[in-house]
């Protein structure tokens, strides 16, 4: 009995012993929806590694007419601006997508995205054909005015 009674205090002190005091607050993410999506986003990495010093994307999602402007210098060191209508959709087995199609007849996204770990103040998007090709987006409060300045609107 004094064995059981022995073996009882060693596992309840290491029961406690084990509990962490830290508790983690887990922050539920958002609904993918054009209401959580909407304002301006800047691409923080791509691939999962940071933009190129001196290059960046920004994209505005506008809830109310679902269209979106991209400004960019990825193709070129001048910043350009594209435009267009994004769409969103739940596929049962990949989750939340959005795709859009470019103005002008420009055509649609090179890929569509599966949007996932939609915080307040950032998300993660996927190509659904290419599972490397992952994009972490942080929201911004506007795309910087010497950018929207100097951005040539691309109508080809």
């Amino acid at each position: 009995m004094k064995k059981i009674f022995h073996l009882l205090i060693v596992t309840f002190v290491f029961f406690f012993a084990a509990c962490d005091d830290t508790t983690e607050t887990i922050i539920p993410t958002l609904e993918v929806n054009p209401i959580n999506l909407n304002g301006t986003w800047q691409l923080a990495e791509w691939r999962n590694a940071p933009l190129a010093d001196s290059t960046y994307v920004y994209i505005i999602l506008n809830r109310k007419d679902l269209s979106f402007r991209i400004y960019d210098n990825m193709a070129s060191m001048y910043p350009s601006l594209t435009s267009g209508t994004f769409e969103l959709e739940n596929d049962y087995k990949l989750g939340d997508i959005i795709s859009g199609i470019y103005d002008y007849e420009q055509g649609s996204w090179n890929h569509s995205y599966i949007v996932t770990d939609l915080y307040e103040e950032s998300m993660i998007w996927t190509a659904t054909d290419d599972a490397t090709d992952v994009q972490k987006f942080v929201r911004v409060a506007s795309v910087p005015t010497h950018i929207m300045e100097s951005a040539r609107e691309i109508v080809e």
